[in-house]
């Protein structure tokens, strides 16, 4: 893979805040977040559910309720300024540029038009080829992702799908454009095992013939191991810990990250209790003026209580947003 810094990145995040007005609460989902992605590169983005991973996705094609939404910070994505997008420049980057498998398909399908009809419809819209064409290739697709009987399947309704079907119709459309990023929030919870690496591994083959990035949220670290080239921990709207997939698998830094490693099952921890990270994530509309994460940390002392860490540059390739580095075990 390329290194970030010899070509120029697909994805700039800077100093990311996205907050949301609900009642008399504001609920601060993304709080200060910086990324870069170059092409055929992998993200993954790792934590628990609340911590604002669906949020920061759907910010990079701006598809978070405009009236109730706040965001600062930079955004650019495939070279346009997302949040100073047209309203034309959105639509020509949303399923073209850039496509996103949602976590749940049934919501993201209309339920009144056909799959087959929904597939070559994105098809036509973005390549402008022919609706005869766009139903060819959205046919193939379905066969590319798995789908039995896919001719069949083209004319059935999303409500006539299983759960699994359903999923693996989304992977086909949201690839057929061919698309220079691609943003999967959970896209293989609703599989089988087998079907999930057959995915992954289709996902893997398919970027590296388009050149097409990937940012990948995901509860299993097992997933992330298998399709990640960077992996980032997530807590509270923060990246708490990056790096490289191999390092962090081998060596969490984070007392957060490496309760998530502590916390699962694998093969050679047969018959070994796993230990949960005690407490539960903080409210985000009332966030600690400290580390977020020093309610539920062992390590914690009393300066984790004054002041938010800062994410810090380590020479090994990875960052920590820690106080106490080096100091945990």
């Amino acid at each position: 893979m390329v290194a970030p810094a010899e070509i120029p990145p697909l994805v700039q995040v800077r100093d990311l805040h996205v907050s949301f007005r609900t009642g008399d609460r504001i609920i601060r989902a993304v709080n200060g977040v910086d990324f870069d992605l170059v092409p055929r590169e992998t993200l993954c983005i790792l934590g628990e559910s609340g911590s604002g991973k669906s949020v920061l996705l759907r910010s990079l094609m701006r598809l978070n309720p405009p009236r109730r939404t706040t965001v600062s910070g930079s955004l650019q994505v495939c070279g346009l300024d997302v949040e100073h997008a047209s309203d034309n420049e959105l639509s020509d980057l949303r399923g073209g540029a850039v496509s996103m498998i949602f976590q749940e398909p049934l919501t993201a399908f209309d339920p009144v038009f056909t799959i087959g009809r929904q597939i070559s419809e994105t098809i036509v819209r973005h390549d402008r080829v022919s609706w005869s064409e766009a139903s060819r290739r959205a046919l193939d697709l379905l066969e590319l992702v798995q789908i039995p009987s896919a001719k069949q399947r083209l004319s059935m309704y999303p409500g006539e799908l299983s759960g699994g079907l359903r999923q693996r119709a989304m992977i086909a459309m949201a690839l057929s454009c061919r698309p220079q990023l691609l943003l999967a929030d959970e896209p293989t919870t609703a599989l089988d095992a087998t079907v999930q690496i057959q995915v992954l591994v289709l996902l893997r083959r398919l970027q590296q013939e388009l050149g097409m990035a990937m940012i990948f949220v995901t509860h299993d670290i097992g997933v992330a191991t298998e399709i990640a080239d960077r992996v980032a921990v997530m807590y509270a709207g923060r990246f708490v810990e990056e790096g490289p997939i191999g390092a962090f698998v081998a060596a969490p830094m984070h007392p957060y990250a490496t309760g998530l490693l502590a916390a699962t099952v694998n093969a050679a921890a047969r018959d070994i209790r796993l230990k949960a990270i005690p407490g539960a994530p903080p409210d985000p509309s009332r966030l600690p003026p400290g580390c977020a994460f020093e309610p539920r940390c062992e390590f914690a002392i009393d300066a984790c209580k004054t002041g938010v860490p800062e994410l810090r540059n380590l020479a090994s390739g990875r960052s920590i947003r820690c106080i106490r580095v080096g100091a945990a075990p």
